[in-house]
């Protein structure tokens, strides 16, 4: 153990020793007379760039503060902090817009890092949220643009970022009828959201990565050998005959694979599905604990197995990992001259926007697209019901991206799913929820709403609680507009901003994910900017685009730092019983939720189901029951030894805190072991430890 720490723990183990009562002291910080103290506030006059106006026009805004306001019409307008740390900080206008009634999109950059929001009509003063923005060591400039403009400036007042407890989150899956292993990873998960993020790749799908082997059949002693002499198993019933008139073998295999031969280059060849995996764990040393498929191959047009489906119940039940997958579900391109159930090519099909199918008659019975996507659905439902028979519950992301570059009205949409608006693709969703859940019987999905460009029309396409268990976010950065000081190399931003408007945008009551990304975000950003993300999942590796193996999407060290760290959840992480514990402990378990469906796949009210909830007093660690373990219980730890009567814990909190030689009560070293989980160097689901335990790991 490091000197420092050793010092911090025999400190802190003092102090509860004999007793002191230790209120919690803020460290010091050296005077700075240059640091901007907080909350600060700027007249919007005083702005560099403003002039002074007192009414628009004819239009006078009574109310305004200082000696007027500042219009935003044509040079930008800004202002300067300084800050002692890199940290997220809350942007608050006082501001009306009277221009547009439609709203006005208005832009502010953080140091040329830019920002945007569509400004509702405001013909009064009124406080409008700009967010939570990063701010770097130092002098910052604030800038607002006028990029569309025509905002007026009261104030500007930039404050602490103060971040909602995201472990309120739901951990409960929206489907009352849910699996016990469904419930039980979504319990799983959401016992880590906000304390740690899981490590996801996505595999590539059709038919893997194709590898040559120097494998070939030999005529004369009818065998098929590698250059080094090894012999490999022939699958005799796949004789055939090339051009040429010469014999040959389709397959052989050894105890790792079945090879297929290649005509033109007359050897055999594999399938590698394991090529981004086997990466990362030469790499880092680990495998991701989560693994993403794709469930497009089986389909009504081309659909042939590629094993998908195996690959997911392997991943599950004989590596304990956790499995996702999404769903590119193709259409016919010529769907007008498409008879339903007809085998069409995969190149004469897409899941590209199609002007000939229409998203409100998918859902809509005895329609040419409603037969079509029910072809589909059971398609699906098929896998997932061999998913269910073998206790696999999958996290399920169907339509993702769904606004695409934004708008409600699918302007910005690249998928067919969404390319009519955000009420067909709600209405699309719901009906996929209900024909799997209550025709099929599917009780095995986590499901999970990823949509793209989280706009301010993002909300329009946001399906409900009722149909959601995730939100996410995909990721694919470019190389500017970065919010953590760097200039070149990959972009490995945490997109807290993203993040925290999703928290918003459902309330807390989901967990958020990062489902798809091209770089991993940082360590260090995601513990600076606060950004507690589920999970990530990297794209696979295609040849061009290389997301995991190429570094110019990742640096090799930023993602062994990452997957090293104890922050980061890895396949070997994930514990045991990961799909046999018992259903949730989450306490907004109890829930209604409405369970009849009309004939257009919407629910009704009337009948509702009761999920009774399952709670568990106790949590390890958690001395004062705030529902987290952290270092505010040693601190409720040291203050309760020291002054009992100011600072008693409950009984319950005294169960909670008595994890170190359970049974002797609350002690000094209980507020020690809390430490160490805060210095990594145990995790909160190792506890309760015995006391040689402790002497082990204070004595390191």
């Amino acid at each position: 153990m490091k000197n420092s720490l050793k010092k911090c723990f025999a400190a802190l183990s003092a102090m509860a020793m004999t007793a002191v009562s230790m209120p919690y002291i803020a460290p010091a910080v050296a005077a700075d007379t240059d640091l901007t103290s907080f909350p600060y506030t700027v007249e919007g006059e005083d702005l560099e760039g403003a002039t002074l106006w007192e009414s628009i026009y004819e239009n006078k805004i009574d109310g305004y503060s200082g000696k007027g306001f500042a219009y935003l019409t044509s040079d930008a307008l800004s202002f300067k902090v300084t800050v002692p740390e890199d940290g997220m900080y809350q942007i608050t206008v006082r501001g009306a817009q009277i221009l547009s009634e439609d709203g006005r999109l208005q832009t502010v950059a953080i140091n040329g890092v830019e920002y945007s929001k569509t400004v509702p009509y405001y013909k009064e003063w009124t406080d409008i949220d700009f967010g939570v923005v990063r701010l770097r060591k130092g002098e910052n400039e604030i800038s607002f643009l006028n990029k569309y403009g025509y905002m007026a400036i009261d104030t500007v007042t930039v404050s602490d970022a103060v971040f909602p407890d995201v472990t309120q989150a739901s951990g409960v899956p929206c489907d009352p009828d849910a699996t016990a292993e469904t419930k039980a990873l979504m319990k799983y998960l959401h016992s880590v959201y906000g304390k740690g993020i899981l490590s996801g790749q996505q595999e590539i799908y059709g038919g893997g990565h194709s590898v040559s082997t120097d494998i070939r059949y030999d005529a004369g002693s009818d065998k098929c050998v590698d250059g080094k002499g090894n012999e490999y198993e022939i699958d005799r019933d796949s004789e055939a005959v090339d051009k040429d008139g010469n014999k040959f073998y389709w397959h052989c295999s050894d105890d790792k694979r079945v090879y297929t031969y290649d005509e033109q280059n007359r050897n055999y060849k594999y399938d590698y599905y394991d090529q981004e995996f086997d990466f990362i764990n030469d790499m880092t040393g680990s495998y991701p604990a989560i693994r993403g498929f794709d469930f497009m191959n089986y389909n009504p047009l081309y659909g042939w197995d590629d094993g998908s489906t195996e690959r997911a119940i392997d991943w599950v039940k004989n590596r304990n990992g956790i499995a996702t997958a999404c769903w590119h579900i193709n259409l016919p391109t010529d769907f007008d001259n498409y008879e339903v159930g007809e085998a069409v090519d995969w190149s004469k099909c897409s899941y590209k926007n199609n002007s000939q199918f229409k998203i409100a008659n998918a859902v809509k019975e005895g329609t040419k697209e409603n037969d079509y996507l029910n072809l589909a659905i059971e398609d699906l439902a098929e896998q997932f019901l061999i998913l269910q028979e073998n206790n696999v519950p999958i996290l399920f992301r169907p339509f993702h991206e769904a606004e695409g570059n934004g708008g409600v009205n699918g302007e910005g949409a690249w998928f067919w799913w969404s390319q009519d608006g955000a009420e067909d693709y709600k209405a699309l969703w719901k009906y996929l929820y209900n024909k799997l859940t209550d025709e099929y019987g599917l009780h095995n999905i986590i499901w999970l709403q990823n949509l793209y460009a989280w706009s301010d029309d993002s909300a329009a396409w946001y399906v409900g609680d009722d149909y959601v268990d995730i939100v996410g976010f995909d990721k694919y950065d470019t190389q500017y507009n970065r919010h953590d000081g760097k200039t070149s190399g990959p972009n490995e931003d945490c997109n807290s901003n993203v993040y925290w408007s999703l928290v918003n945008y459902v309330k807390n009551n989901k967990m958020a994910a990062v489902m798809e990304n091209s770089t991993i975000p940082s360590l260090s950003n995601m513990q600076t900017e606060k950004a507690s993300w589920l999970y990530f999942c990297t794209w696979y590796d295609n040849g061009q685009d290389n997301f995991i193996s190429g570094d110019d999407y990742n640096n090799p060290e930023t993602v062994k730092e990452l997957m090293t760290d104890d922050y980061c959840i890895n396949l070997e992480d994930l514990p045991a019983d990961l799909y046999t514990s018992k259903g949730s402990t989450d306490p907004k378990e109890t829930t209604t939720k409405p369970s009849v469906t009309t004939g257009s796949g919407e629910k009704t009210s009337g009948t509702t189901t009761t999920v009774s909830a399952e709670i568990s007093d106790t949590l390890v660690g958690d001395a004062n029951e705030d529902g987290s373990v952290d270092i505010a219980d040693a601190t409720a730890i040291i203050q309760h030894m020291g002054n009992p009567d100011e600072y008693a814990l409950s009984e319950q909190g005294k169960i909670n805190a008595d994890i170190v030689n359970t049974g002797d009560g609350v002690t000094g070293a209980d507020a020690v072991a809390l430490q160490l989980i805060e210095a990594k160097k145990i995790r909160q689901s190792e506890l309760p430890i015995t006391m040689n335990q402790y002497n082990e790991l204070i004595g390191e």
